[in-house]
Formats: structure tokens, C-alpha cells, sequence
């Protein structure tokens, strides 16, 4: 799942939850029954969990390009020298 499909599973989940805790209300009030709006409400939640916790397609349109592991062995990584971060460090002083 790429980064804009985690916002929009993100999104709709909380979408759906309060859709679906708002029509459990309704429908438990209506009927005059807490454990019908529980059960409701419960089978809002797995509704919700199907549709947004696999890795359905339409989360993933805007897949990441990864570097590829030969052009990574040319730019080798930066290394912190720790001589400098420690003096860094006793230069701040603290009020």
C-alpha cells in the first residue's frame, strides 16, 4: 500500500465508523434495543475492516519507485562522525 493509499484507507475508515455508529444508533433507538445496536455497529466495524484493511488495488496508484540496489552501492551512505556530534552536544548549554 503506497503513501496516498494509507491516507485514503486512513479517511474512509473513520468515515465509515462514524456512518456506521450513527445508523446503529438509529436503528438500536428505533427498535428500542442496545444489544441490536451493538450488533449493528458490530457488523459496521468488520464492514469497515474489509474494505479497509486489505491491499485492495485502489490503494495502491501511486506506487513508490524504489532505488535500484547497484545504483545504491555507487552513492555510498553518509557517515556522522562522532567526534563532531559530541562537541556539538557540550557547545549547547543549557539555561
Amino acid at each position: 500500500m503506497d503513501w496516498q493509499g494509507q491516507k485514503r484507507a486512513e479517511i474512509l475508515m473513520q468515515i465509515m465508523l462514524v456512518v456506521s455508529a450513527v445508523a446503529a444508533f438509529g436503528v438500536g433507538y428505533t427498535i428500542g434495543s442496545f444489544r441490536t445496536m451493538m450488533l449493528a455497529y458490530a457488523g459496521g466495524v468488520v464492514l469497515t475492516t474489509l474494505i479497509t484493511v486489505p491491499n485492495w488495488p485502489f490503494f495502491n496508484r501511486h506506487p513508490l519507485k524504489w532505488l535500484d540496489p547497484s545504483e545504491a552501492e555507487r552513492h555510498p551512505k553518509p557517515q556522522v562522525n562522532s567526534a563532531a556530534a559530541s562537541s556539538k552536544k557540550k557547545a549547547v548549554k543549557h539555561k
